[in-house]
């Protein structure tokens, strides 16, 4: 049985991007390097995690009182809005707020472990989710997540060649 793996569309353009941003290692993944790279002012306040465009103004705001691993993956959460979404979503129907949450959840997962970087860990290693996360600084719970849909899709693409 021979298992291969294709990438979405959105996993090859995150790791573009932080190509792009001379981002290759985990080290590197870091907040205030990224929103400063894009002009994004990154604020921590005791305020609800939020971005904010106006104009050429963006903003990330991240709700400080959350643990630092929590205000990471709402980093990223937030900067998929300002890169991938327009409009206000408190005016925008029910259904294409809820697309746009999807998405900034699904874009966390991507962003906060780049195919780039995690293609080196063998994934079937004991505790490699708590492994990745204190590597990427994100939650056990998301790593864990990031791999299982990575072996799921590997899983549904499996092509059998006869001996």
């Amino acid at each position: 049985m021979k298992l291969s793996y294709s990438p979405t569309s959105l996993e090859s353009w995150i790791s573009n991007f932080y190509r792009k941003l001379g981002i290759k290692t985990p080290d590197e993944l870091d907040e205030q390097r990224i929103a400063s790279a894009l002009g994004i002012h990154l604020f921590y306040k005791e305020i609800p995690s939020m971005s904010y465009e106006f104009g050429r103004f963006k903003s990330i705001t991240i709700d400080n009182r959350l643990p630092s691993l929590v205000q990471r993956e709402h980093f990223y959460h937030e900067l998929c809005h300002i890169l991938r979404h327009s409009g206000r979503q408190l005016m925008m129907p029910m259904a294409f707020r809820e697309l746009q949450e999807w998405d900034a959840r699904n874009f966390t997962r991507y962003a906060a472990l780049p195919l780039h970087m995690i293609t080196a860990y063998d994934f079937k290693q004991p505790g490699i989710g708590a492994l990745l996360s204190d590597i990427y600084k994100v939650t056990p719970q998301l790593c864990e997540e990031r791999l299982k849909r990575i072996c799921e899709k590997i899983s549904s693409s499996a092509i059998f060649h006869p001996c």
